[in-house]
């Protein structure tokens, strides 16, 4: 009778963490300041050129894995700790605690080491664009650009 009480507790963390998971493919495009002033922030093509470039460290985004990843481990080892209610509960906190460990672990693989670039782009229509990208490889500010899928090339 142990077993489906384990395996109804694991299913149901998984559900829970499983709606944490990030299931967006796009890539980040920057901050929010373009859509509060009124501009495209998408990730549609334009010709400009850059006002500005600024370093940051990477942000740590996640894909989930090492949230789910750590749920199942700290699931299991919590069902090896108590009987009966205490067992259950038991593994749904091991469960929980893992997969906030292993999400934080992934964040921390993520960023480490990871330089990110913000490109702010003025477009030939006036308006402004900041792009977040992972290199700059030849781009200078004050070089004529044109941003296709979110990313700065020079023209």
């Amino acid at each position: 009778m142990k077993a489906p009480h384990t395996l109804v507790a694991l299913v149901a963390a998984s559900a829970i963490l499983g709606g944490c998971a990030s299931s967006n493919p796009q890539p980040y495009y920057g901050s929010n300041d373009g859509y509060r002033h009124g501009y495209d922030n998408t990730a549609s093509a334009g010709y400009g050129t850059i006002e500005s470039i600024q370093v940051s460290s990477g942000d740590g985004r996640t894909g989930g894995g090492g949230a789910l990843l750590g749920g199942v481990v700290g699931a299991l080892a919590g069902n090896q700790v108590g009987s009966g209610g205490g067992r259950t509960a038991a593994t749904v906190a091991g469960g929980v605690a893992g997969a906030v460990i292993g999400n934080r672990v992934e964040a921390n693989r993520n960023a480490e080491g990871q330089q990110m670039y913000m490109v702010r782009v003025r477009l030939d229509n006036g308006e402004y664009r900041d792009v977040t990208q992972d290199s700059v490889y030849d781009l200078r500010e004050g070089n004529r650009v044109r941003i296709v899928d979110g990313r700065v090339y020079r023209y």
